[in-house]
């Protein structure tokens, strides 16, 4: 019994499948120029509201599970490809959270040490998304569907607050 080879989708596949996650494909159509002063100044985040996004992860991942990640944060966006990373361990922040305007949390327990660390009133202004821990995501389709759902939470929060 031989299995027959998987087939790669094609590029129609794709960009439905893209679609429907609510996902932009970017694509690179000229060589890179250094950027006019006003693009810099409308693309860079208002440091005086804190930064965009803050991607809170547990201790320990693995390489495979980083990859995953920041797979899923680049298809989604430079706002999110460029949040800031950081870890939470024993209950505890491992670095100092900056005021975002949206927090991506993967699992409960770095949820829970990121109600510790935020005070009261940045946590009531900022939007923050529970996804699954990147163990899971890695091996359940269902928590890849929730990891999507919520990556579309965060960009649409985003998108509000810029907008």
């Amino acid at each position: 019994m031989s299995t027959p080879a998987r087939q790669h989708a094609d590029a129609g596949h794709r960009a439905r499948v893209l679609r429907a996650l609510g996902v932009t494909p970017w694509q690179l159509r000229v060589a890179p120029t250094v950027a006019a002063p006003e693009y810099a100044a409308s693309a860079a985040p208002d440091m005086a509201a804190g930064v965009a996004c803050v991607v809170v992860l547990p201790p320990g991942c693995s390489a495979r599970e980083l990859d995953l990640i920041g797979r899923a944060l680049n298809a989604c966006g430079a706002a999110l490809a460029r949040a800031a990373r950081v870890t939470a361990s024993d209950g505890q922040l491992a670095a100092g959270v900056p005021e975002a305007q949206a927090y991506l949390v993967f699992g409960e327990a770095q949820a829970h040490a990121l109600g510790r660390a935020l005070p009261a009133a940045v946590m009531h202004q900022a939007q923050i998304v529970l996804a699954d821990e990147p163990a899971l995501v890695l091996g359940s389709a269902g928590a890849k569907r929730r990891l999507w759902n919520a990556l579309r939470s965060v960009r649409r929060a985003l998108a509000a607050a810029a907008g």
